[in-house]
């Protein structure tokens, strides 16, 4: 072999092996597998704009006239495999080929004007409907649920729109891509829910800058609404004829250093004020909502911070905690994040009980038939039972923790929910549950369903109810059977077929005879919706049962015999059905059982009475015994 075609192999087989290492790079970037580390590593790093189709993005200089809006998905994606994140529990509702999982809480429409709350979901669970089945293609999905969703999923969909409008629209507001630093900024000046935050961002559908804006060194002021199609962020110019105020980005110019690199206060130790935001709940106790009314669930006052018990790895695949769970996922947490992963796992090959001190409970005393039947929950999770159930509210449903929305204001806003409900979930356990009663316009062909849009129905409610009928505190409307009918008369135009109209609303169905007349009736298609509860979980002298076995077992018990009020907008509809139809058990065994308990001190005395005789009786004639053995032994001895 000549000198010349040994250095031709020897170059050969270093573009060769540049090539693989660059694929390997591109495969698996530097943050994807940290090295073990419990360091939290410096994230000092260039911010990146998001790049022209097909180029390389580039790097936001202060002194830049107009100044980019940072990218995540190429800052961050600088080390991180964006798409990976993506597959995430947060961001992968879109996908239909990830596992439901158990029932959460729905994205709950309510608009007093349509007099409906409708549960909406991604994800295929029982009772829900698509958003695109009422009408909300993904940037009106944005409008009405964005503010509190960490980006990515749907809001990556907007330029594949199945609306035309909204894919023109997509090249100004640009999409919503996964907010990183909506979980992991640990700065005190993350912003997400102020007056220029980022949940406002995304009510302007200034998608393009949300991240940036909820970022402590950036402002964003201006919106996309009103700009014209030709508008281009990169090079923004707006007639002077126009209203419109184009997004303008403010940096912190103070934030960039050496090589204009900035510093991102990133961590995977997550502040639970980052969950707070979306998963905020509120009691509301005779129209007041203040937190001091209420304690924090047990195992964050004692320390411990959400991401403890609700894990992930790179995949953000994170764990929900409930039992049946690893089924559910891949998540090899997942048996070990829940109640009995930390407090009991006596099946475990390794002692795993106690992690982070968690107690080990004997439950001395209770029958093991409680733990075939009850989840952990049922007795440790949300506030004590009692005759009324409490009306919350909560970040998603409700925008809690926005500023401006209406909930500061009023406390009877829609939807109405209210807990805790004790029923069957899933796992075939009795779980402590939230509940609201849907109410929704539909066409029903047979036993299929199938909700109206939300502009058809506005359309006909709107020629029914006039605003003087509206609350101002935009709870339900007075809406009279008539109006049903009117209404109903209305959406008749819009169905085919077999299908007809329906109104469905507090656990009735309404529909129009054959002559035309309104007649309503029970329906299993209009029965409440509810989904599981854990938090807050409150401590073991404060669990059911810890008093006495009457805390459920009693005649007037609102574990079992507790009323759930009919909740909807028609006039005179009201009523209520009790808890234990919800449980699947019989009403009157647990009637008559718990009737049982009001004997029992009694039936103590009693026994106690019965025992005292038995145990003279036993005593006399052991006497006698004792007397005819002496007598037996001084016989003999004589």
């Amino acid at each position: 072999m000549n000198n010349g075609l040994k250095a031709n192999t020897i170059l050969l087989t270093v573009i060769l092996a540049a090539a693989g290492i660059a694929y390997a790079a591109e495969e698996t970037l530097v943050g994807d597998n940290p090295d073990g580390s419990r360091a939290t590593p410096l994230h000092l790093i260039p911010m990146l704009a998001e790049p022209l189709p097909d180029e390389e993005p580039n790097q936001i200089y202060p002194k830049d006239n107009p100044a980019l809006p940072f990218s995540t998905k190429a800052t961050c994606g600088a080390c991180h495999t964006y798409n990976i994140v993506t597959t995430g529990w947060h961001f992968n509702a879109v996908d239909s080929n990830v596992p439901a999982g158990r029932i959460g809480q729905p994205w709950i429409l309510a608009d007093a004007t349509a007099v409906t709350q409708i549960p909406l979901s991604y994800r295929p669970w029982p009772g829900t409907f698509r958003p695109e089945q009422i009408g909300l293609t993904p940037m009106k999905f944005l409008d009405n649920f964005g503010r509190q969703m960490p980006g990515g999923g749907i809001g990556e969909m907007i330029d594949k729109s199945d609306s035309p409008e909204e894919t023109l629209r997509a090249n100004i507001t640009g999409n919503l891509e996964i907010n990183c630093l909506a979980c992991h900024n640990t700065s005190p000046g993350q912003d997400m829910g102020s007056a220029a935050g980022y949940a406002i961002q995304v009510i302007r559908r200034n998608y393009r800058w949300a991240a940036a804006a909820s970022s402590e060194f950036a402002y964003v002021t201006g919106e996309t609404a009103k700009l014209p199609e030709s508008y281009d962020f990169r090079e923004p110019f707006v007639s002077s004829d126009s209203k419109a105020k184009p997004p303008v980005v403010e940096y912190d110019r103070s934030a960039f250093g050496h090589n204009d690199w900035v510093r991102f206060d990133i961590s995977v130790n997550i502040l639970k004020q980052r969950c707070y935001f979306c998963h905020s709940n509120v009691d509301i106790h005779d129209g007041a909502t203040e937190k001091w009314l209420a304690d924090e669930d047990i195992h964050l006052h004692a320390g411990l911070t959400c991401v403890d018990c609700h894990r992930n790895g790179f995949m953000h695949n994170i764990t929900r905690g409930y039992e049946g769970e690893p089924n559910d996922n891949n998540n090899v947490l997942a048996a070990h994040s829940s109640c009995e992963g930390c407090h009991l796992n006596s099946d475990a090959n390794t002692p795993a009980a106690g992690r982070f001190t968690a107690p080990v409970p004997k439950h001395a005393g209770i029958p093991p038939v409680h733990f075939e039947k009850l989840s952990c929950t049922a007795c440790h999770s949300g506030p004590w039972p009692k005759n009324e159930l409490v009306r919350t509210m909560t970040a998603q449903a409700h925008g809690i923790g926005v500023t401006g929305t209406n909930a500061k204001k009023w406390k009877d806003i829609l939807p109405h929910l209210v807990y805790p409900v004790f029923a069957k979930a899933q796992d075939g356990l009795i779980t402590p549950h939230k509940l609201f009663w849907p109410a929704y316009w539909a066409a029903k062909d047979g036993n299929n369903i199938t909700p109206f849009d939300m502009e058809t129905v506005k359309a006909a409610t709107g020629k029914v109810i006039k605003r003087a009928a509206l609350s101002e505190v935009k709870s339900w409307p007075d809406l009279k059977e008539e109006d049903i009918a009117k209404i109903l008369t209305g959406l008749a135009e819009n169905v085919e077929g077999e299908a007809k109209p329906v109104y469905i609303a507090a656990g009735k169905l309404y529909s129009l005879d054959k002559a035309g007349k309104l007649v309503s009736a029970e329906d299993k298609i209009a029965a409440p919706f509810m989904w599981p509860i854990a938090h807050d979980v409150r401590p073991a002298a404060q669990s059911l049962g810890i008093r006495r076995c009457e805390d459920c077992h009693s005649k007037d018990s609102p574990f079992f015999f507790g009323n759930i009020a009919l909740d909807g907008p028609v006039q005179g509809q009201k009523g209520n059905i009790e808890m234990i139809s919800l449980q699947e058990v019989n009403r009157t065994f647990e009637k008559w059982f718990a009737w049982s308990f009001v004997f029992r001190p009694y039936l103590k005395i009693v026994t106690l009475v019965c025992c005292a005789v038995i145990a003279g009786v036993l005593l006399l004639y052991a006497l006698k015994a004792l007397y005819f053995v002496a007598r037996i032994v001084v016989g003999r001895e004589s």
